[in-house]
């Protein structure tokens, strides 16, 4: 097993971060199994999918769009809970094959960080297990 952390630093209230390469980085030579990619963060989550700009900025929206930005019961202690409820909805995790390695990913196929209470230093822990 390997563990590595790298921070991610966003200039957004709302942002989406492709990772991939950051984490690929983290992944030992020859590596064979599976990468958890892990955020400790309960404002923060991490998904895959396309890395595409205009996807990214639609995720935004969305999340956006299902979670209010106001009218919680938990801003009355900081403010943010938009920010926990649309972590929520991403998961703080997501486990990849990995095989020579590398991400065993599709084509397509982006690691994300999606911050939703930037901006701020976000720490992500790689975890490769045989």
């Amino acid at each position: 097993m390997s563990t590595n952390r790298f921070t991610v630093t966003t200039d957004d209230r709302l942002s989406v971060v492709d990772i991939t390469e950051r984490v690929r980085d983290a992944i030992p030579d020859a590596a064979e199994g599976t990468c958890t990619v892990f955020v400790r963060h309960t404002t923060a989550g991490i998904t895959v999918n396309e890395a595409e700009p205009r996807l990214l900025g639609d995720l935004g929206d969305a999340l956006g769009a299902l979670v209010p930005d106001s009218g919680w019961d938990h801003d009355e202690l900081d403010g943010n809970a938009d920010s926990h409820v649309r972590a929520m909805l991403v998961g703080s995790s997501e486990t990849i094959p990995v095989r020579d390695g590398d991400l065993d990913v599709g084509t397509w196929q982006s690691v994300l960080l999606v911050d939703c209470d930037g901006p701020r230093e976000r720490a992500v822990d790689v975890v490769v297990t045989d």
